[in-house]
């Protein structure tokens, strides 16, 4: 997946039309993309009519006292799983009282990763909470840089067309 500037741009647009077409708002939640996402949907004038916060969540003690993600998920199923990024879109939406929530928790590189979750792993989720929420894990190559962006793309995409199908 090429992930430069200009499909950056493009899909944070397609994302921001869709968003403003549908009278929806958004916040995200990031981990590893470190508000990247946040700052694709705000290069554009005029997206605090859709994009209600980002909220970077980089720790485990952020994931669990701003987006209420619960300890025993950490525990058990660590930052880099479906269970925390499910909640972290819940915690999401009941922190800031949006429409959608996107949650991204991965690991970037170059270091961190194991057996089970190599470097380039991330969890992505959407949704608008509950039932009406998508997860799905990916894994990127490339130095942590690539991993980003990669990242960043795949999730301005995958809402764009979640966003489609309502």
């Amino acid at each position: 997946m090429q992930a430069s500037e200009l499909a950056l741009e493009q899909a944070g647009d397609q994302l921001a039309t869709l968003l403003k077409q549908q009278g929806r708002t958004i916040a995200t939640a990031e981990s590893c993309t470190g508000g990247w996402v946040a700052k694709v949907l705000t290069d554009s004038a005029g997206s605090s009519a859709y994009l209600m916060a980002g909220l970077v969540t980089y720790s485990n003690e952020a994931k669990r006292t701003i987006l209420g993600v619960e300890a025993s998920a950490l525990e058990e199923y660590g930052a880099v799983s479906e269970a925390v990024v499910r909640q972290m879109v819940e915690g999401a939406i009941k922190a800031v009282g949006v429409d959608v929530a996107v949650a991204i928790s991965g690991i970037a590189g170059p270091g961190g990763g194991s057996e089970d979750k190599p470097v380039g792993t991330v969890w992505f989720a959407w949704g608008m909470g509950g039932e009406r929420t998508e997860a799905s894990v990916q894994r990127f190559g490339g130095d942590r840089d690539q991993v980003r962006r990669q990242a960043v793309l795949y999730v301005l995409q995958g809402v764009t067309e979640f966003l489609r199908k309502l």
